[in-house]
């Protein structure tokens, strides 16, 4: 395992980390799936004993995967352990509805929540959970972070950034240097931050990569014929117009490209985020400790020609795609 500088941060961190959304489980909020579906403890577990073997120090998870499940669950196996956990603070589930809270008091709690289910005294990384530019005009939240981090409670902030349009809330923290990092949605198919990837990496903001196989997409193993649990939230992210659409593009011009490299898909996928001089770390879904040897064996320095090619479809033949996924949110 290669470890990486987070920004002007003192945190080392590993440049595969361990994406923690899918060990929270299948919740939902109201009929609104918020999970991956059914998952058993025990393997989450034994994938967190497998990530730490493999040397992997950074775990990213969020207080509202499995509503504090996930956090659970990392907190019983990490609670000992010199590692780095960032989590995420701003989602609530009120009376069965998803409702956004960035509120002072609401997020120093939030903490003193995570924290205990973590079980751990401080948060390495805690970050704002998809906020809007109206959360961090009104203020409170940018005041709630700096006072947790006055307090000890965390040790750096930042921003996980939305999907589809992460420049303006970016913009507004880089020219304040406001905060410490960013989460950022950055794959083969979704290139959409590239420009905040490198504006964040010029002022010493560490970048953690999301999304990396965009849903699993990317890791070569799905088919037209694909479909999902009513209780995996890709069952209404990923539909089959998107699925063949997708996979067109991907037999046609970006598989071979992975034969000619000599590696396999997923190692495509993930050396082409690794290129890129700004990301500090890459956080892969991790269920799984198969998902742990996939995600962290075979990743290695892409071919100039191939890292322009991949970066040239983000202009044209992803762009209709892209289109579709944002429409299904």
């Amino acid at each position: 395992m290669q470890y990486r500088k987070f920004g002007n941060t003192e945190l080392m961190v590993s440049e595969i980390g361990f994406g923690a959304w899918a060990i929270g489980g299948n919740a939902r909020v109201g009929d609104v799936p918020i999970g991956w579906g059914v998952v058993d403890d025990e393997t989450s577990k034994k994938a967190i004993h497998a990530a730490l073997d493999a040397g992997i120090n950074f775990f990213d998870t969020a207080d509202f995967y499995g509503l504090g499940h996930s956090e659970e669950v990392l907190g019983g196996v990490l609670k000992d352990r010199n590692i780095r956990i960032a989590t995420k603070v701003g989602h609530r589930n009120i009376d069965e509805r998803i409702v956004l809270d960035y509120s002072k008091a609401y997020i120093v709690k939030a903490c003193e929540e995570s924290l205990k289910r973590l079980r751990r005294e401080a948060i390495d990384y805690y970050q704002l959970h998809s906020a809007r530019m109206q959360h961090l005009q009104q203020g409170e939240c940018i005041e709630a972070m700096e006072l947790l981090k006055q307090q000890g409670k965390i040790r750096y902030w930042g921003l996980s950034l939305h999907t589809f349009h992460p420049d303006a809330e970016a913009n507004y923290l880089l020219e304040r240097n406001w905060g410490d990092g960013f989460q950022l949605v950055f794959n083969i198919i979704n290139q959409k931050a590239i420009d905040v990837v490198r504006k964040a990496a010029t002022k010493g903001y560490g970048i953690i990569a999301r999304m990396p196989l965009q849903f699993g997409l990317l890791t070569g193993k799905f088919s037209a014929d694909t479909r999902f649990e009513k209780d995996d939230h890709r069952s209404f992210r990923l539909t089959t117009e998107i699925i063949e659409r997708t996979l067109k593009v991907l037999e046609e011009k970006v598989w071979p490209l992975a034969n000619e490299e000599h590696i396999n898909k997923t190692q495509l996928a993930l050396s082409f985020i690794l290129s890129f001089k700004g990301i500090s770390t890459i956080i892969p879904g991790i269920r799984t400790p198969e998902h742990v040897v996939q995600n962290t064996t075979g990743l290695k320095q892409l071919k100039k020609e191939t890292v322009a090619f991949l970066q040239s479809l983000a202009e044209t033949d992803w762009k209709n795609v892209m289109e579709l996924m944002e429409k299904q949110g």
